[in-house]
């Protein structure tokens, strides 16, 4: 089983800074992934984000199929339950046919108060609106019209033209937290895209849940089964730490700040400074240790696709891009060739 390796593009900024700059940074950014190839190139999305300002993950997506010439490119992921189906087949429909075919729909259902409140739907309806959206949108993807009344739509004799290249429809990766979301992801997805944040000890029982649901729908183990973390990559284990904790640090105390933890299985919490939360949550070190945690972590959870954030908020471009060539160019020969 050959592994991918993906980058994450977070495009998320401090305030003051010049967003068409930033801007364009991120596209070179994305270019270097694709040259260097990487696989994959993945764009978030959070809406109101009170720690740092964020470019948005449709736009953006939008112009790296024009960009990018290789890699696939993930929408990973969409907070599913803030949409409208048909408004959402027919932007991602549209992505898969820009990018030729390789389009990826992440999905997820949210967690922060601000954006179910903002988008007029709450945390409790998260659950039944994104099991709706997703049956809607597969629906309007495969068939010519499309009838199907949901709790916060109606699609009456609806149409989505045109179709995604990809067939039966993009491959739908879906995140998930606790067990409840990992069965939906066995009864919706076609994998389970594994969150950045919970622990690897914690990952391999929720693994061994994720494959007894999966027999229930008598569905194969997915034959790609993502997973994304963050990691940083430095001559040695030393500098890779004194350039990535200042600024990893400040991403975990948001994500605790805003409900992350909240989210978590039990046990499991991101409260604790960077030297606590290190472990096995985030890929650090010389290329020979990255490469070593890679390899560990596809053996314990059987992991196929890697999608790795490598700049946070503050950190100078030029850090991230060094950390990109020398996981290309020194990590990637280290495990690809891995069956």
């Amino acid at each position: 089983m050959s592994i991918d390796i993906g980058v994450m593009l977070r495009g998320q900024y401090p305030f003051g800074v010049d967003m068409a700059h930033m801007a364009e940074d991120l596209l070179e950014q994305a270019r270097l992934a694709d040259s260097l190839g990487y696989d994959s190139i993945t764009k978030g999305s959070h809406y109101s984000t009170p720690d740092y300002q964020a470019l948005q993950q449709i736009p953006l997506l939008a112009r790296l199929t024009g960009e990018v010439k290789r890699a696939r490119l993930n929408a990973g992921i969409v907070i599913l339950p803030l949409h409208k189906p048909l408004d959402l087949a027919e932007q991602l429909a549209t992505l898969d046919i820009l990018c030729n075919g390789k389009l990826i729909f992440g999905v997820g259902i949210g967690y922060r108060e601000v954006e179910f409140n903002a988008f007029g739907t709450t945390q409790t309806e998260r659950g039944a609106r994104t099991t709706e959206n997703l049956i809607a949108i597969k629906r309007l993807w495969s068939e010519d019209c499309v009838q199907m009344k949901g709790s916060h739509f109606e699609l009456n004799n609806a149409v989505c033209w045109p179709k995604p290249i990809q067939k039966p429809h993009p491959p739908i990766w879906i995140g998930a937290n606790a067990n409840i979301a990992i069965a939906r992801a066995a009864e919706f997805g076609d994998c389970w895209y594994i969150n950045p944040h919970t622990t690897i000890e914690t990952l391999a029982k929720q693994v061994d849940f994720y494959k007894k649901e999966l027999e229930k729908f008598d569905k194969p183990f997915p034959k790609e089964f993502p997973i994304r973390r963050e990691a940083f990559v430095a001559p040695t284990r030393e500098e890779a730490i004194k350039l990535a904790a200042p600024f990893l640090a400040k991403k975990y105390q948001s994500y605790h700040g805003t409900g992350q933890s909240d989210q978590l299985p039990d046990g499991e919490s991101l409260d604790g400074d960077f030297y606590e939360l290190v472990g096995d949550r985030f890929l650090i070190g010389s290329p020979e240790e990255v490469s070593d945690q890679i390899l560990t972590i596809k053996r314990k959870l059987g992991v196929n696709h890697f999608i790795f954030s490598m700049e946070w908020a503050g950190m100078e471009a030029s850090v991230a891009t060094d950390c990109m060539h020398l996981m290309a160019e020194e990590v990637f020969p280290n495990v690809k060739s891995t069956s």
